[in-house]
């Protein structure tokens, strides 16, 4: 199928097939629906040299990943791209990905915009008062960003999911069991999402009269490893918790060792509620999931912050926009506090 032969099946000029496929804002909307939807069923896919040529764009969509101290973004970095790449594919897109050290990410975002060798670019993990939104409107790169920083709602591109409801629900279900003693195990809380985690947590707690206890809450990177270790110490100790909530089930799945090795049966001793970022690799599944957790796909936000950012790229003239998503409640292995006082050892 070429474009002479499309046009021809579309009872439509070349001229605005072509304009159709490369987005120009004068076909309307209607019209470039259908002409994307018969290249995508008959299997036409316009030259990207020419394409590129034509819009005098670049066709691709930049990450830069800094190499750091910490490995937070790792772990789900290739679902929320596998995500993306669905977007990039369907508006053709490429994708190119840079791996700095930390101390030069601001030269990387700098080289793209030089270069021209991105449209735009998806912002990861922002920190509290994140320099990189402001950096790129210096750029006058598009750009969105994978969550938002701390500062009042700004001029940019952003989704993201409401952290601090979800962990404020997570701990009104745990306290409505009966949970008083709820250890937070959260992620590194210079990361604007672990900030409004705790936030959640504590005012949910501050509801019911309680003060939060900084011997039951920890930030560090979500790693397995970490789960196990904290757990494992607060349950130890003299006033040990009966309940976990962690910032993602890979730390859930370090407390449900922690817990295991100390002889206690998950969902009846202690209860651990997660965040699950619904991850293709590790599934918090089966007819009763191993956990309750507050649940958003880390892949559907990775499509729809691609799909996004295109759009801002084909409309520059559009007011920016921005997307809260809301986490589902899923119940899993969840009880109320024993109701002795006998632990272990």
């Amino acid at each position: 199928m070429n474009l002479k032969e499309l046009s021809k099946l579309l009872n439509l000029s070349a001229t605005t097939v072509s304009r159709a496929l490369n987005g120009y804002p004068e076909v309307n909307a209607a019209t470039r629906a259908r002409v994307v939807e018969a290249a995508r069923r008959y299997g036409y896919a316009p030259n990207q040299v020419a394409k590129r040529l034509a819009t005098g764009r670049a066709l691709s969509i930049g990450h830069v990943v800094p190499l750091s101290g910490h490995q937070m973004i790792n772990p789900f970095f290739s679902e929320f791209i596998a995500g993306a790449g669905e977007a990039y594919s369907a508006g053709g897109y490429d994708m190119l990905v840079s791996i700095v050290p930390e101390a030069e990410e601001a030269e990387a975002y700098g080289a793209m915009a030089r270069h021209q060798k991105v449209d735009g670019v998806i912002v990861h993990g922002p920190k509290l008062l994140d320099p990189r939104i402001d950096l790129l409107h210096e750029l006058g790169m598009p750009f969105i960003v994978h969550g938002r920083d701390s500062r009042p709602e700004r001029d940019y591109c952003w989704i993201d999911m409401n952290n601090r409801r979800a962990f404020l629900r997570a701990t009104e279900f745990l306290l409505d069991l009966g949970h008083r003693r709820i250890a937070l195990l959260n992620g590194p809380e210079t990361m604007q999402f672990a900030h409004r985690r705790r936030r959640g947590y504590e005012d949910a707690l501050a509801a019911r009269g309680l003060a939060p206890d900084p011997a039951l809450m920890r930030g560090a990177d979500m790693t397995e490893s970490y789960g196990h270790g904290e757990a494992l110490r607060m349950m130890e100790g003299q006033d040990p918790p009966t309940a976990f909530l962690t910032a993602s089930i890979l730390v859930a799945f370090g407390a449900l060792r922690a817990v295991r090795e100390l002889a206690l049966e998950p969902g009846r001793d202690v209860s651990i509620v997660t965040h699950d970022d619904d991850l293709s690799f590790l599934k918090n599944s089966g007819a009763v999931p191993l956990f309750t957790a507050t649940r958003s796909s880390i892949r559907a936000a990775g499509r729809r912050a691609a799909e996004m950012l295109i759009d801002h790229i084909e409309n520059p003239r559009a007011e920016p926009s921005r997307e809260l998503w809301e986490a589902d409640l899923t119940l899993g292995r969840s009880t109320g506090p024993p109701q002795h006082e006998a632990r272990h050892g």
